[in-house]
C-alpha cells in the first residue's frame, strides 16, 4: 500500500513547530506493513494544498493530510482538500452534532469561559465525507475518497489515527540489527545479500553510536534467511538494539579498567619487591 503524508501549516515551514506528526505517521505506518512514498510540508495556501491533494489522490493508495482544522482564519485546510477532490465544501450534521456535544461539555466544565463558537466552522468538510470523531479535540477529520484529514495537534491526531490504522496495512516487513562499527563495514555484505535474496537494505549512520541496519521485504521466510545469512557473514559485531550495543561498550571498557588495574598492580608489587 503506497500512501503520501502532507502535513500542512506556516509555522512548520518556518520552523516554530517541530514536524513531529510526520516522523510519527512514517514510523506507525511502516509499522503496519505500507511503504510511505511522500512526505511534504505545504503552506496555508488554499491553491497548494488543492492541487497537492488533487495530484496525490489520483497517484497513491491514500493520502493523510494533517494540520490547519479549526475556527481560525489560517485554518482552510477543508475547504482546499474538498476543492481538490471537486467535491463540495458543506457542513456535515454528524461532524455539527460532535462539535455542538463538545462545546456543550467545555461549558460544563467551565461556565466561566466566555466564547462565541460557531459549530460550521468545525464542521464543515468535503460533501459526503466520512466523519472521523475527534476525541481529544473540537474539530473532527474525515475521509472523503482516498484522502483522509487528520487534527495537526498530536495529542488530537494520534488516537485518531489510530481509530482507523488498521486501514492502512500493508504486507511489507522489516528486519533490524545494530552494528558497532561505520556503515562501509557492512557495505559489501548488504550488496550481497540483496542480489541473494532480492530484500530491501538500509543502512543508518549514528553519529557516536552504531549504525543500524535495515532488511525489508514482503516475504517474512525470506527475511529470516537473508538477516540470518547477513548475521553469519558480517564481520563486525551486530547486536538487537542500541541499547545492547552500549552495554557491550560498557562491558569492554570496565574490562580494559580492570586489566589496566591489573597490570599497575603488577608492576607496584615488583617494585616492593626490589
Amino acid at each position: 500500500m503506497q500512501i503520501a503524508i502532507l502535513t500542512v501549516g506556516n509555522e512548520l515551514l518556518a520552523g516554530d513547530i517541530e514536524n513531529t506528526n510526520a516522523t510519527w505517521l512514517a514510523r506507525r505506518l511502516t509499522e503496519g506493513g505500507a511503504t510511505v512514498a511522500r512526505i511534504q510540508t505545504v503552506p496555508d495556501d488554499h491553491g497548494v494544498i488543492a492541487e497537492t491533494v488533487a495530484d496525490w489522490a489520483a497517484a497513491f493508495d491514500a493520502v493523510l493530510v494533517t494540520g490547519g482544522l479549526g475556527g481560525t482564519p489560517d485554518d482552510i485546510t477543508m475547504e482546499a482538500v474538498a476543492a481538490g477532490l471537486d467535491r463540495a465544501f458543506v457542513v456535515n450534521e454528524e461532524a455539527a452534532a460532535q462539535v455542538e456535544s463538545t462545546i456543550a461539555a467545555i461549558l460544563e466544565r467551565r461556565p466561566d469561559i466566555d466564547f462565541d463558537l460557531e459549530p460550521e466552522w468545525y464542521a464543515s468538510m468535503p460533501a459526503d465525507a466520512e466523519v472521523l470523531p475527534n476525541e481529544e479535540g473540537l474539530a473532527p477529520g474525515c475521509r472523503a475518497g482516498n484522502v483522509y484529514v487528520l487534527p495537526g495537534i498530536p495529542t488530537e491526531m494520534k488516537p485518531m489515527f489510530e481509530s482507523i490504522a488498521e486501514r492502512f496495512a500493508g504486507d511489507v516487513r522489516s528486519r533490524v540489527v545494530y552494528a558497532d562499527a561505520p556503515e562501509g563495514a557492512v557495505a559489501r555484505e548488504l550488496g550481497e545479500v540483496t542480489e541473494r535474496f532480492g530484500v530491501g537494505v538500509g543502512s543508518y549512520p549514528n553519529s557516536g553510536g552504531p549504525t543500524r541496519v535495515k532488511l525489508t521485504g514482503g516475504d517474512p521466510a525470506a527475511l529470516d534467511e537473508a538477516m540470518a545469512w547477513f548475521r553469519s557473514n558480517a564481520t563486525v559485531d551486530l547486536y538487537e538494539s542500541e541499547a545492547a550495543v552500549e552495554a557491550a561498550r560498557e562491558a569492554e571498557t570496565d574490562g580494559e579498567e580492570r586489566s589496566q588495574i591489573g597490570r599497575d598492580d603488577g608492576r607496584l608489587g615488583s617494585r616492593d619487591g626490589e
